[in-house]
């Protein structure tokens, strides 16, 4: 089991940048996949970017080129820098982990970090 904790949302204007930040409570040397979601209030959570644990990143159409996703391996930490935000952009962000075990997988998220991006 693995404990996730976002940080760095907040308010920003449209074009402004945030850096969000999810610790995990164990070594994210060993989780297979890491990732962001978001949830727009009356939307489903989607994915916005993930990274493997082979550093392999893939991110949703929207933000490709604004987005980028990393993860350092000696602090247990990913994050997710977004630059040129968007009013669309507004939503509670989740950290997530994604486990394999024999020939299940485990997911594992945060409590989310609300991004507010104004016009």
């Amino acid at each position: 089991q693995v404990q996730l904790v976002e940080s760095g949302g907040g308010l920003v204007q449209a074009g402004g940048s945030l850096r969000l930040s999810c610790a995990a409570s164990k070594s994210i040397f060993s989780i297979n996949a890491m990732g962001w979601y978001r949830q727009a209030p009356g939307k489903q959570r989607e994915l916005v970017a993930a990274i493997t644990s082979g550093s392999r990143s893939n991110y949703a159409e929207s933000v490709k080129g604004r987005f980028t996703i990393s993860r350092d391996n000696a602090k247990n930490t990913v994050y997710l820098q977004m630059n040129s935000l968007k009013p669309e952009d507004t939503a509670v962000y989740y950290c997530n982990a994604h486990i394999v075990r024999t020939t299940s997988g485990y997911d594992y998220w945060g409590q989310g970090t609300q991004v507010t991006v104004s016009s």
